[in-house]
């Protein structure tokens, strides 16, 4: 099996409290997106977490906003039909079963270091759900985006104890950036 690793990766992170967050971020994905025109790829979004733990519904939380967006890709994990740790394994079989050559665009909560509780990241390469409260599940993601929501290594219940303002920054922004970045509101000058 090829390490999805083995590549140099590309982060970039972005502060929610920035005033040009939203125009930042969106150029950002459009230029990691645009080199998808003319390639024979399905972009399919898979927003992953659980509403069952406040800490953990950045990914649904996006998802329902995108669908509310009416965009044009196909989602996967939303408020009412979540991808988590149960059934991420068979959503990532069912797409790759069911799309030509899928492009995932995948988005999840992430911890981190106290500095960057608050920021988004954008990466070519893909993430590990789970992580940050030691599971293992899939690797995945062509493209992966994540809401850093709360400190890492603190206790056991640190996604219970997340605050529902800061997810909701973190998934309003994203949705909002990959909204307009698709329907090329912010983007066409690129």
């Amino acid at each position: 099996m090829i390490n999805p690793f083995s590549k140099q990766c590309n982060t970039e992170y972005f502060d929610i409290t920035d005033t040009n967050l939203n125009y930042e971020l969106s150029t950002c994905l459009h230029n990691r997106l645009a080199g998808l025109e003319g390639k024979a790829v399905t972009p399919v979004f898979l927003c992953i977490g659980t509403d069952r733990a406040t800490g953990d519904c950045l990914g649904p939380l996006v998802g329902m906003k995108l669908r509310d967006f009416n965009i044009s890709y196909d989602i996967y994990g939303t408020l009412d039909a979540p991808v988590h740790a149960l059934n991420l394994k068979d959503t990532i079989e069912y797409i790759h079963r069911n799309y030509d050559n899928p492009f995932i665009i995948a988005i999840d909560a992430a911890l981190g270091n106290p500095a960057h509780v608050g920021f988004i990241t954008v990466s070519d390469c893909p993430m590990e759900p789970g992580k940050g409260v030691n599971k293992k599940l899939p690797i995945i993601g062509d493209i992966s985006i994540t809401g850093i929501v709360n400190v890492s290594g603190r206790h056991d219940s640190v996604l219970q104890t997340t605050r529902l303002y800061t997810v909701m920054q973190l998934a309003n922004s994203i949705a909002e950036a990959l909204r307009d970045c698709l329907n090329k509101k912010t983007c066409e000058a690129h």
